[in-house]
């Protein structure tokens, strides 16, 4: 429900140039008409060929419309990319990334929409229409559906007549008690939040691409030790069958060795599986899903550095940016609400022009008379007011619906920020248990290196057994895995820490400066 005001000022009075203009239109369309009597036949060839020729036209501007645009697919890179070229690569080809800009630049588009809030509107009208003249006295509630005849209440009658219309309406709104400020304002901070939403995802994709290089690197690394045991297993199995041809050995060793020797062939299968599996999903965060993309080792398999980089605040963390804008755009929906209760104040002006085929008695002219509107010609201007009386209403209502969101969106930050903080320290810890561990296997390496060697010089010299090789090789392939993996575990903990404090860069630049030898 609501009331309004109007207040202003209304001519009537006969406006003779726009008459003049609408009295030249007519003339020049009867002289058309004319013409086309005359030369109805060719007129009708014409015709019926402009409308083959329109829908054509048409059909081909609704199929450029509706065909979705074509982007330029991916093409894999021809050479293996480093761990930072890879990032790289996959931050200007991932359709995540191209996703949510695409998102801000909608969001940017809305703070121009929102600008054109404080445009004037223009709105124009033109209307033909064959109507009967029947009238009834009194006045009818405002509505979409029934019209409103005017003119003297006369004899009904079932004759038609031509009548047309024309108007123009130019509104604008001087000021609004902050209400378009508001509006504006919450394009701006959908806009900003959309933007770090961009950095959220480009940090997302960046770990993934680190992440998963890394664990190409690592399962490479397994690819190798597992192919040095099969190796070093087929000498020693060489050896044991020819002990045994020359029974120097029991046919059980034979047996065990082949055992031995088959399970490290297993073994190296499920390593080049793992390899396999690992580089598919290192193409898929790349954006080359089905390709075959190689990475190259560059310093990740040298132990970085032992000092880490300055550690950013958790309110820094993308995520947690995106958390405040959210709770902004709640506090600034509520803004808006509170600025929507004011009355709205429009300075009009229109002008219009009416056609009708009916003389003042009710009695049609006939011929084209009101197809053109030039009978009556009326001009206005003024200001109105509208108040939306119990307004406060719905608008309390929507205000308890955006102050609910608000404290929720503010919960969720505090949980944001619970979470990168939880996450920090976790990367933390697992970096230094990475770094001790690396620390420690060039001793476990050793150690298995000469366990090995002892014992298949004791197997050989018939003081051994079978078994203890055996196991002595498994300790050997476990430390050999041990050290190939531990420096870059240390990577991997390396980039966890970094994305779990919201910026990749450092530890990019960490990796960059160890590839040139720089500390």
């Amino acid at each position: 429900m609501g009331c309004e005001f109007f207040s202003g000022f209304t001519v009537g009075a006969r406006s003779t140039a726009p008459a003049g203009c609408y009295a030249s239109l007519r003339e020049r369309a009867m002289r058309s008409l004319r013409k086309s009597r005359s030369a109805e036949a060719g007129s009708s060839v014409r015709l019926r060929f402009t409308l083959s020729s329109f829908a054509v036209l048409c059909a081909l501007c609704s199929t450029c419309a509706a065909a979705p645009p074509q982007t330029a697919a991916a093409v894999a890179p021809s050479k293996p990319l480093t761990v930072q070229e890879a990032i790289s690569y996959a931050l200007a080809h991932y359709p995540a990334v191209q996703a949510a800009i695409q998102r801000y630049v909608a969001a940017r588009e809305g703070v121009g929409l929102a600008k054109t809030s404080y445009l004037p509107s223009l709105n124009m009208i033109y209307q033909d229409a064959r109507t009967t003249r029947n009238a009834v006295a009194g006045v009818l509630l405002p509505n979409s559906v029934i019209p409103n005849p005017s003119g003297t209440v006369i004899a009904p009658s079932s004759q038609t007549f031509w009548q047309s219309g024309a108007g123009i309406l130019l509104s604008e709104e001087p000021f609004d008690f902050g209400y378009r400020r508001a509006e504006l304002r919450l394009a701006e901070s959908t806009e900003k939040r959309t933007q770090e939403q961009i950095v959220l995802t480009r940090l997302d994709v960046a770990a993934s691409v680190a992440d998963a290089s890394l664990l190409v690197l690592a399962a490479n690394q397994q690819v190798k030790a597992s192919q040095a045991d099969v190796e070093r297993r087929s000498v020693f199995a060489r050896s044991v069958h020819a002990l045994v041809d020359a029974h120097l050995r029991p046919g059980a060793d034979a047996s065990r060795i082949d055992a031995e020797l088959a399970e490290a062939r297993t073994r190296l299968v499920v390593a080049q599986e793992a390899l396999e599996v690992d580089s598919a999903a290192f193409a898929q965060v790349l954006g080359l899903a089905g390709s075959h993309v190689e990475v190259t080792a560059g310093p990740f398999l040298q132990a970085p550095a032992d000092e880490t980089w300055t550690a950013p605040a958790a309110t820094a963390h993308p995520s947690a940016q995106i958390g405040e804008e959210r709770i902004e755009e709640s506090q600034l929906r509520i803004q808006a609400l509170t600025r929507s209760y004011f009355p709205r104040f429009l300075v009009q002006a229109v002008t219009t022009a009416r056609g009708s085929g009916t003389a003042s008695t009710g009695k049609p002219l006939g011929g084209t008379n009101g197809l053109w509107p030039d009978t009556a010609d009326n001009w206005a201007a003024g200001a109105s007011v509208t108040f939306q009386g119990l307004g406060f209403l719905t608008i309390r209502e929507q205000k308890k619906i955006e102050e609910a969101n608000r404290s929720q969106q503010q919960a969720l930050y505090d949980q944001t920020l619970q979470n990168v903080t939880g996450q920090t320290a976790q990367a933390e810890a697992v970096l230094d248990a990475a770094r001790k561990v690396a620390a420690n296997t060039p001793v476990e390496l050793k150690a298995s290196q000469d366990s090995e060697t002892q014992a298949v010089a004791r197997f050989k010299a018939g003081l051994g057994t079978i078994v203890d090789v055996a196991e002595a090789q498994q300790l050997l392939l476990q430390a050999q895995i041990d050290d190939s993996l531990a420096t870059l575990n240390i990577w991997r903990a390396l980039a966890r820490l970094a994305a779990a404090q919201g910026d990749l860069q450092p530890f990019i630049d960490l990796a960059n400066r160890a590839e040139s030898g720089r500390p």
